[in-house]
C-alpha cells in the first residue's frame, strides 16, 4: 500500500495537486483544499466521476479509498468554490450599494415631506412616475457566462418596466435593490419521487430576488405570464415570510394589481410580445413544484420540493454564485459523459 495517496482535483480549468495519508477521509480533503485555495469548507463542492457525484458541505468522514474509483478511466474530481476574499469583495459591494440605495431613499422621502404642504394646497396628486425611482428594482443582473445574456437582461427590463409591476411596486412601497436571474441546473433536482424545479427566490427579505427565466436545456425562455405571476409572489415574500393568510391575501392583491395593469390603452396584451413561450401557468403547476417553503436560510422559495433535505444557501453563497457558477458548466459536462 502506498505511504501517500496523491489526488487531483481540478479547480477553474487547473489541475491541483494534494497528498494525503491513504487512510484520509473526504474532511480532510476538505481540510487541505481550505488550506491551500483559502476556499472555506462551508463554499466547497466535489463533482466526483464516475461516482458518488456532487458532494457539498458538511462532508462525511469517509475514507477517501473506499469512495474513489481511482482506477477508472473516467476518474475526475472537479472543484466549485470561490475563495473567502471573493466572497469578502462581493459583501463589500452589496453593502455599499445597500448603502447608497437607503441614501437616496432617504433623501426622496426627506424631499416629500418637505413638499408635502405645497402638494395638498395646489391639489398636486403623486403620480407613478414621481415614485419610479424609489420604488423599483435599481440593478439587474443576468448571467454572464449563460448564453446570450444581453437577452436575459431585456427580459428582467421588461418585468422591472412592466406597467403592472411598476404600479404594484409604487402602491407597495416594494425597493429591491437587486433583481437577477437563476442557473436552471443550480436550482434543479430529482429523486425517486421526481424532479422539482426552484421558480424563485427572495432574499432576505427583498434584498436580492432570483427569477428562473430559461428553460432548462437553455435553448429558451419560460412563460413570461408564468414568470411575472412568480415576481408577484416573491413581492410579497417582502412583507410576510411564512404563508399564511396574509400571505396569500397580499399575493392575491399584487395578482390583480398587475393584471388590472395588463392592456394599454388600445387593449392590446402587453405580455404578447416577444419572451412569450408555449404554456401557461395552469401547465406549469403540473411540472414544478409551486410552493412548499417559507423562509429558508434566510431566503423564501417558490417552487422548493417538500421532500429535500439540502437547506437553503447562507447569503455570502447567495452573492458568490455569479463567481462560483463558471465552474458549473464543466460540472454538468462531467456528469452527462459518466452517463454514457
Amino acid at each position: 500500500m502506498d505511504s501517500v495517496l496523491e489526488l487531483t482535483v481540478n479547480y477553474k480549468g487547473s489541475p491541483q495537486s494534494f497528498s494525503l495519508s491513504p487512510s484520509a477521509t473526504l474532511q480532510d480533503l476538505s481540510a487541505e483544499i481550505e488550506t491551500t485555495l483559502d476556499i472555506p469548507t462551508s463554499n466547497q463542492k466535489l463533482l466526483i466521476a464516475p461516482k458518488p457525484g456532487m458532494l457539498k458541505s458538511p462532508f462525511p468522514p469517509t475514507r477517501l479509498d473506499e469512495i474513489l474509483q481511482l482506477s477508472s478511466p473516467k476518474f475526475k474530481i472537479t472543484l466549485l468554490g470561490t475563495p473567502a476574499k471573493a466572497i469578502d469583495d462581493l459583501n463589500n459591494q452589496a453593502d455599499t450599494a445597500r448603502a447608497r440605495e437607503n441614501a437616496r431613499a432617504k433623501h426622496l422621502a426627506d424631499a416629500r415631506r418637505s413638499n408635502k404642504s405645497t402638494a395638498r394646497q395646489s391639489g398636486t396628486v403623486a403620480t407613478l412616475s414621481s415614485s419610479s425611482n424609489s420604488y423599483t428594482f435599481h440593478r439587474l443582473l443576468p448571467l454572464s457566462y449563460l448564453p446570450r445574456p444581453e437577452r436575459s437582461l431585456e427580459f428582467l427590463k421588461r418585468l422591472r418596466d412592466d406597467p403592472g409591476i411598476r404600479a404594484a411596486m409604487a402602491k407597495h412601497q416594494f425597493s429591491v435593490p437587486l433583481l437577477t436571474e437563476m442557473n436552471p441546473a443550480e436550482h434543479t433536482s430529482g429523486d425517486h419521487q421526481g424532479v422539482s424545479r426552484t421558480l424563485g427566490l427572495n432574499r432576505n427579505r427583498g434584498e436580492v430576488i432570483e427569477l428562473r427565466l430559461r428553460t432548462d436545456a437553455y435553448d429558451g425562455y419560460r412563460d413570461y405570464r408564468t414568470i411575472r405571476k412568480t415576481l408577484c409572489h416573491e413581492l410579497a415574500h417582502c412583507v410576510f415570510g411564512d404563508h399564511d393568510r396574509d400571505f396569500w391575501n397580499l399575493t392575491s392583491q399584487i395578482e390583480k394589481e398587475v393584471d388590472a395593469a395588463d392592456y394599454n390603452a388600445g387593449g392590446r396584451r402587453l405580455t404578447e410580445q416577444e419572451f412569450y413561450n408555449p404554456g401557461d401557468w395552469e401547465q406549469s403547476q403540473n411540472e414544478e413544484e409551486i410552493d412548499e417553503c417559507g423562509w429558508t436560510g434566510g431566503e423564501f422559495v417558490l417552487g422548493g420540493s417538500s421532500h429535500s433535505t439540502s437547506r437553503g444557501e447562507s447569503r455570502r453563497e447567495i452573492l458568490a454564485r455569479a463567481a462560483e457558477e463558471r465552474m458549473k458548466k464543466e460540472g454538468s459536462k462531467g456528469k452527462q459523459d459518466d452517463a454514457s
